[in-house]
């Protein structure tokens, strides 16, 4: 699975957690979740949970506190799909 389809498939996961919609359009890999997107940190774990379930995945604790900005998404889901 190459980084844009992990992406376009991200970006249905942060769907649900982010207040504004519009945000998601122009979301790069430098895009911070908290910061830029506004999401909560509590909803951080709910978006690991959606993930693991999207891409039938498991993502560990460490893995998880690196999933930070959408980069740091993408580097963890694609380890994980390709291992």
């Amino acid at each position: 699975m190459d980084r844009q389809a992990i992406l376009d498939e991200l970006k249905k996961v942060l769907l649900p957690y982010t207040e504004n919609k519009e945000l998601l359009n122009g979301i790069t890999e430098d895009t911070d979740l908290l910061k830029d997107l506004k999401i909560n940190s509590a909803n951080l774990v709910d978006i690991i949970i959606d993930a693991e379930s999207k891409y039938n995945i498991e993502i560990d604790f460490d893995s998880a506190e690196k999933m930070m900005t959408v980069r740091d998404c993408i580097n963890v889901i694609a380890e994980k799909v390709n291992a």
